[in-house]
């Protein structure tokens, strides 16, 4: 009932968004882009004007190969490490301020800054719809009005920038290999290999808002290895309005031979095979309902954030060579000057979370977050999220490869996403939706 009270009175709180007008929505295409930053570079040159991103891959990108990196002739304009990072302060996030403290030979590498993020156009032509269509519903916990495209591209306060990263396009569906591994404070972990499956229901091609039912996304992996751990597996069938109706998820567990639905994969709940250090909803960055936290847009900045990663990316890369002791190897790492949306989430009285304050970066060309600083319930800064993101330019669209999460206190770190020495992802899968079922589960497990 407390819970129940909480979420009419947040609902009660915060009226229906209003649709920007006419004369705002002309802005995208003008003066802002088609998702709606600032098209324009800034005073200084450092940041550049928005072309349009990446429109064409490189002239050697063959479909299926891991992405060449387009900016492989850019040379860093100077590095940041413990030593100079006072002339840096306004641009760094308090998690880097303190990464670099924490661990001397930490540093971080700055390029040229690149706007590389695009989009299909129908993606545009969605979004500029979306700007005099989309609100948020039910206390700010659902969407409507939307069937694609960004929600919001003029937002008005921090939740509809929430709601630009969970809705953002990421291709209609694929399926990839990766690994994951939680690094321990000696240096020492395992890989866990899940092969995976996305099928996207909202922005996938030809969907209208009668096709979504309250559906975003169907997700799945299946354990390859270690072979203790191969055969198990998970189906997620994410909602849109998670409040309104809950996420559905079900695991085949290879040792009981049985599907077992999850009561709750969601908030704070723990990751397997993450020693602790990754809770449900930071998969992809932050994802879920967003009723636990408060809300506040603190405006746009200039920050160094993690960027077109691609010598991250690179087919080959031992992950010994990735995976140093206490952080990833900083001389695979790039960081660009870009203008981010800082928004601020509160715990709510009367939930627990790990995370008692978040302050997400959010790139303003693709609605990626870049980065979190993450605060415990003392207020005392505990963790960092990266999302070291790059254009997959055969869809197109923006994403992360690799996603980092720092315990400063533990001396440890976990991480997400390591492809190598794995096929690339396949963008043209052939998915259906009665895959990601409860039923397809015990097909596939027998």
């Amino acid at each position: 009932m407390k819970r129940l009270a909480l979420l009419l009175l947040a609902a009660c709180a915060l009226p229906v968004q209003a649709k920007v007008d006419a004369v705002q929505a002309a802005r995208l295409g003008a003066d802002l882009t088609p998702l709606g930053a600032e098209k324009a570079g800034n005073a200084s040159g450092s940041i550049p004007s928005w072309e349009g991103g990446i429109t064409t891959p490189p002239a050697e990108y063959q479909p299926g190969m891991h992405h060449p990196d387009p900016f492989k002739a850019d040379s860093p304009l100077f590095q940041v490490d413990a030593g100079n990072m006072g002339q840096y302060e306004q641009q760094l996030s308090e998690g880097h301020k303190a990464l670099l403290k924490t661990y001397p030979g930490y540093n971080l590498r700055v390029f040229p800054t690149r706007r590389s993020a695009s989009m299909p156009q129908r993606i545009y032509d969605a979004t500029r719809y979306n700007a005099q269509n989309a609100q948020m519903i039910s206390g700010g916990n659902g969407v409507e009005g939307a069937a694609s495209g960004i929600p919001f591209p003029i937002p008005q306060e921090g939740l509809e920038v929430v709601w630009n990263h969970i809705m953002r396009y990421r291709g209609d569906q694929f399926r990839y290999v990766t690994n994951q591994a939680a690094v321990l404070a000696s240096g020492a972990y395992n890989l866990l290999k899940l092969e995976r499956e996305i099928y996207f229901v909202y922005g996938r091609e030809g969907v209208s808002l009668r096709d979504l039912d309250n559906t975003l996304f169907f997700y799945k992996y299946r354990v390859v290895a270690p072979s203790k751990l191969a055969g198990n597996a998970l189906v997620v069938q994410e909602t849109l309005d998670q409040v309104l109706s809950i996420r559905k998820a079900w695991r085949f567990n290879r040792g009981e031979r049985r599907v077992r639905r999850l009561p709750m994969l969601a908030y704070d709940s723990l990751q397997p095979d993450t020693s602790g250090m990754a809770t449900a909803d930071v998969v992809d960055m932050y994802n879920g309902a967003p009723d636990r936290y408060q809300w506040a847009l603190l405006g746009k900045r200039e920050m160094l954030m993690p960027y077109n990663s691609y010598a991250l990316h690179q087919k080959g890369i031992p992950y010994t060579d990735i995976l140093q002791e206490k952080h990833v190897n900083p001389a695979l790492l790039r960081h660009e000057l870009h203008r981010v949306w800082v928004v601020e989430a509160t715990l709510r009285t009367g939930f627990s979370h790990p995370y008692a304050k978040r302050r997400f970066y959010i790139d303003e060309d693709s609605w990626q977050i870049l980065a979190v600083d993450l605060y415990n319930k003392n207020g005392e800064l505990n963790g960092l999220q990266e999302a070291h993101s790059i254009n997959y330019y055969d869809v197109p669209m923006f994403m992360s490869t690799l996603e980092t999460i720092y315990d400063l206190k533990g001396g440890r770190y976990f991480v997400d996403g390591l492809d190598n020495n794995e096929p690339m992802y396949d963008f043209s899968a052939e998915l259906r939706p009665r895959d990601f079922t409860a039923q397809a589960l015990r097909r596939e497990g027998n």
